[in-house]
């Protein structure tokens, strides 16, 4: 007659209260393989989240190419058009955008001055760029078609020029050429002290400078992971547009994808230790069982001689490697997930406990443990009652 599901656990609770010694031996070598299990799914996480914080403040991942200036000869630089010229070409592409740096520039509002950084951009460029406007809009067609004077600002500009008040339609004068400001932007980190920013639309600051060239033309892709390719691919293009000319391209997030190529080894490394470290403890369950099953070969007879069944012997022994398992991945799991918040709060690290982690840690141990206790188990459901009974 098969045991109920209480009566095996309760056997099993009074055969691991029996071993005490052993049973916390078994438990703490599981709890050392869950805990670097743990403790590598929270270093994949928190530096996934602190590279996704660095690319939140800087702007989006993209590739700007440009024409080498050689002394004594004709720059050659692009122009505008060779964005449709690439655009058909690149089957990765989100965005691409035309950029002219203006350098620093004079801008007066009612006596007010201030000498940002200008740039002349093409319609996309906010698209590439990836900061959302904080009021206002950008540029439409109707601004680069029609020549528009218009102009976005950032925020230092707003708290420098108008001093908080709203400059949306308002005229500012760069350069003595009048503008209508139409939207703002939020302000970028900078390492010195912040002078502003403002972009026109491209179309204008050629037809006022009488320079249709352009500095860099920037692609930017749909998978960041494709970004690198994107650029080799544009770079390649705009180079048999250039053949005698030599071109220089900035991939503005190759230092965090060096950092993640980083993050990524150590994770790895991590990784392989956490699996040594739960095979390592498989092994001293299987060797727990082993042993258990020789110690207890009469009592196992005994129980087959008075109506156990082979499940039911099988099923207690699977249960207990189970149930040491459990206990160790959950006092790993609860230890680990303690000491990453002690540690995160000591170094501002982005930590948030993931019960993706909780139940790849915990199922991992318990496969584990079935798997290391499952040999013994069957093993000694197989016994025979009357040769286990005379081995006492």
């Amino acid at each position: 007659m098969a045991l109920s599901l209480r009566d095996l656990c309760a056997l099993t609770y009074q055969a691991l209260k029996t071993n005490l010694l052993r049973s916390a031996l078994t438990t703490l070598g599981m709890f050392m393989g869950v805990a670097a299990v743990t403790s590598t799914l929270h270093v994949k996480s928190i530096s996934q989240a602190v590279i996704a914080a660095e690319l939140a403040e800087r702007d989006a991942p993209q590739v700007g190419i440009g024409v080498t200036w050689v002394p004594n000869r004709d720059r050659s630089p692009f122009r505008a058009e060779e964005i449709e010229f690439l655009r058909p070409r690149l089957p990765k592409l989100r965005s691409i955008a035309a950029v002219n740096w203006g350098g620093t520039v004079a801008v007066t509002y009612q006596g007010k001055e201030a000498d940002p950084s200008l740039l002349a951009v093409s319609k996309e460029f906010l698209k590439n760029d990836g900061y959302p406007l904080v009021a206002g809009r950008f540029f439409t067609d109707a601004d680069y078609t029609g020549f528009r004077p218009v102009a976005v600002i950032d925020e230092f500009l707003v708290h420098r020029l108008f001093e908080g008040k709203n400059p949306l339609g308002e005229r500012i004068y760069i350069d003595g050429n009048p503008y209508n400001i139409v939207g703002i932007l939020p302000t970028k980190k900078t390492t010195g002290e912040p002078r502003g920013l403002i972009q026109i639309p491209l179309a204008i600051y050629s037809a006022i400078s009488g320079d249709q060239s352009v500095d860099s033309i920037q692609v930017a892709p749909h998978d960041l992971r494709d970004l690198e390719e994107l650029g080799q691919q544009a770079k390649a293009l705009l180079q048999q547009q250039r053949p005698d000319r030599r071109l220089w391209d900035f991939n503005n997030a190759k230092d965090i994808f060096a950092k993640q190529k980083t993050l990524d080894m150590a994770a790895q490394a991590l990784t392989v230790v956490a699996v040594i470290s739960l095979l390592i403890g498989g092994v001293g369950i299987a060797n727990v069982m082993i042993a258990s099953v020789t110690e207890r070969t009469p009592e196992i007879g005994l129980r087959r001689a008075i109506g156990a069944t082979k499940q039911d012997v099988m099923l207690q022994l699977i249960l207990e490697a189970a149930s040491l398992s459990l206990i160790g991945g959950t006092l790993a799991l609860v230890s680990i997930h303690g000491l990453t918040l002690v540690v995160a709060e000591q170094f501002d690290l982005p930590y948030q406990f993931e019960f993706d982690t909780g139940a790849i840690a915990l199922g991992s141990a318990l496969m584990v443990g079935v798997t290391a206790g499952l040999p013994p188990a069957l093993r000694a459901s197989q016994l025979d009652p009357i040769r286990a009974l005379r081995s006492e």
